[in-house]
C-alpha cells in the first residue's frame, strides 16, 4: 500500500507487498525489496536499494550525499540488505570513490540516531544501539554489537562478535569474539554469552579465550604474542582468524588488560 501523500518517483522500483505511508520520500533509481514497510517522512536518496522484510522507521534518511569534502560527485550507492530494520532519524550516507558504496547486511538492527558514514560496511546481524556514530570507511564484521552512544573513527574495523560496551570511544581496531570497555577502549574478556547463544560450544570458547590470555593478559608485544600463539595452539581456523585480523590492521589494535 501506498499512500496517496506519499512521495514516489515513478523511476523508483517498488516490490510487492511494499508499504510507503505518508510524506515518506523516495527518490528516483530506489529499489524497495518486497514487503518493507517504510515509515511516514522517511528519506530514500537516489542510488540506493533497500532489501525485503525490512522496516525504515519515521525521519530515517538513507542514501543522502555523503559529508566527504574529496567527493566530487561520482556515482555511488547505499545498500541496506533483507530483514533490517533502520530506527528512527538514522542516517546512512552513500559512498564515495574510496569504495563506491555505503552497505547495512541481512537481519541488523540499527536504532534511533545512529550515523553510518560514507563507504563503511556493516555485516549480517549487527546491532548499532542508540546514537551510535561511524565514521566514513569503517568495516563492521557479522554478529557485533555496538551498546549506546559508541563513536568509531575512520578506518577502524571491528571483528565479528565483538561486544562494545555503551559510550565507547573506538580509535583502533577491535579482533573478533571479545569484550571492550573503559578509556581508552581495552580488552576486558571473551564474548562468551554471545558465543553460547550463537551456539557456540564449550570447547571452541575455550580455546578462545586461550588465545586471547595469551595475546592481552600475559603481558606480551602483540608480534611476540601472536608468535606463541602459532607456535603453541592448534591450527585451527578460529586461531587463523584471530592471527590474520590482527595482523592486518595497520593501525594497530585495543589494549589489553
Amino acid at each position: 500500500m501506498i499512500s496517496p501523500l506519499a512521495n514516489v518517483h515513478p523511476k523508483a522500483r517498488i516490490g510487492k507487498n511494499v508499504t510507503i505511508e505518508a510524506f515518506a520520500t523516495i527518490y528516483e533509481d530506489v529499489e524497495i525489496g518486497d514487503n518493507t514497510h517504510i515509515y511516514p517522512n522517511a528519506l530514500i536518496f537516489p542510488d540506493t536499494t533497500i532489501g525485503h522484510n525490512c522496516k525504515i522507521f519515521p525521519g530515517a534518511v538513507i542514501g543522502i550525499v555523503n559529508q566527504d569534502l574529496k567527493y566530487k560527485g561520482e556515482k555511488s550507492t547505499t545498500v541496506i540488505g533483507n530483514n533490517t530494520i533502520i530506527r528512527e532519524y538514522a542516517t546512512i550516507h552513500k559512498g564515495t570513490a574510496d569504495r563506491m558504496t555505503t552497505k547495512v547486511g541481512d537481519n541488523s538492527l540499527i536504532m534511533c540516531y545512529t550515523h553510518i558514514g560514507h563507504d563503511t560496511f556493516v555485516g549480517n546481524n549487527v546491532i548499532v544501539a542508540n546514537n551510535g556514530s561511524l565514521a566514513g570507511h569503517i568495516t563492521i564484521e557479522d554478529y557485533v554489537i555496538l551498546e549506546g552512544v559508541v563513536a568509531a573513527q575512520q578506518f577502524v574495523k571491528i571483528g565479528a562478535h565483538a561486544f562494545v560496551a555503551g559510550a565507547s570511544l573506538v580509535r583502533k581496531s577491535i579482533p573478533p569474539y571479545i569484550r571492550v570497555a573503559r578509556e581508552p577502549l581495552q580488552f576486558i574478556g571473551v564474548n562468551t554469552i554471545g558465543l553460547t547463544r550463537r551456539g557456540f560450544d564449550k570447547e571452541t570458547i575455550k580455546q578462545i579465550e586461550d588465545i586471547y590470555r595469551i595475546i592481552f593478559v600475559r603481558g606480551h608485544n602483540i608480534t611476540n604474542a601472536l608468535e606463541i600463539v602459532e607456535n603453541e595452539m592448534p591450527d585451527t581456523a578460529i586461531r587463523r582468524q584471530i592471527v590474520d585480523f590482527i595482523r592486518s590492521q595497520p593501525e594497530g589494535i585495543i589494549k589489553g588488560i
